[in-house]
């Protein structure tokens, strides 16, 4: 199979995503998701459990960053200068991510969620513009890179100011959730790598998974460990160790 129908895979995939996800009426945001199941405080703090396993984000983005200042340079590790911007973006969005989620869970609102998830987006789509540079097309994925950042940012913006009018639309924010953890896999699949350490970008959405999967089951895991820790405590940690096999492929990675 060659360049161009592998790439033609890809680009089939990400409309048909698309064009299915809007066939769907606008999904507004489910209040039930505001009312987590540890709303325990500790130490004045309401809802400990959820505001500090947020704290890991930021110190995870910290490593990332410092891994990105020491091998930057290193041409084994980053044949162009250029291709560390996607890294520098996803881990910048880590640090932010920790007091933006600490904040909403101090007080679940719509209102602060927003400020929960615009520095997701900047994760989400900041390693989806790596992959497609590092496996599709080095120009390609960095030229999409303030594009797809755009376009995460506005799907947030776009959900608060439907939620806003009364008529709430998730569908453009769950695109960008979803749309890079299904094609990033089938272009590791697709594509041959140019680095090596391609494992733990798996990982990053093995553990992914695995976080979505306990962000379902909060209340029962809250349960099943007789109120000790929460399905959503247990989501933001299982995120941040996602994140930190993101750190080891920087730290890790070679030229093949």
């Amino acid at each position: 199979m060659n360049q161009t129908v592998k790439t033609g895979i890809i680009i089939f995939i990400a409309i048909a995503g698309t064009f299915t996800t809007f066939t769907f009426p606008p999904i507004p945001q489910d209040q039930q998701y505001l009312l987590f199941a540890d709303n325990r405080s500790l130490w004045s703090i309401p809802n400990f459990g959820d505001v500090v396993s947020n704290i890991p984000f930021s110190l995870v983005g910290i490593l990332g960053l410092l891994a990105l200042g020491r091998h930057w340079k290193d041409k084994t590790r980053f044949t162009q200068p250029l291709e560390v911007l996607p890294f520098f973006v996803a881990f910048t969005g880590l640090i932010l991510l920790g007091p933006c989620s600490a904040y909403f869970h101090l007080a679940p609102s719509n209102d602060t969620l927003v400020w929960d998830r615009l520095p997701m987006t900047l994760v989400f789509m900041a390693l989806f513009s790596a992959v497609i540079a590092e496996r599709v097309h080095l120009k390609a994925g960095l030229y999409l890179l303030p594009f797809l950042l755009v376009v995460g940012i506005g799907s947030v913006i776009y959900w608060d100011i439907t939620e806003s009018a009364g008529h709430g639309d998730l569908r453009p924010y769950g695109l960008v959730q979803f749309m890079p953890a299904l094609v990033i896999p089938i272009i590791l699949m697709l594509f041959p790598p140019m680095y090596s350490g391609g494992r733990y970008l798996i990982e990053v959405i093995a553990w992914y998974g695995l976080a979505k999967i306990f962000e379902l089951y909060d209340a029962q895991a809250y349960d099943f460990t007789s109120h000790f820790i929460s399905g959503h405590t247990l989501k933001h940690l299982v995120m941040a160790f996602a994140a930190f096999r993101l750190v080891k492929y920087v730290r890790n990675r070679r030229k093949i």
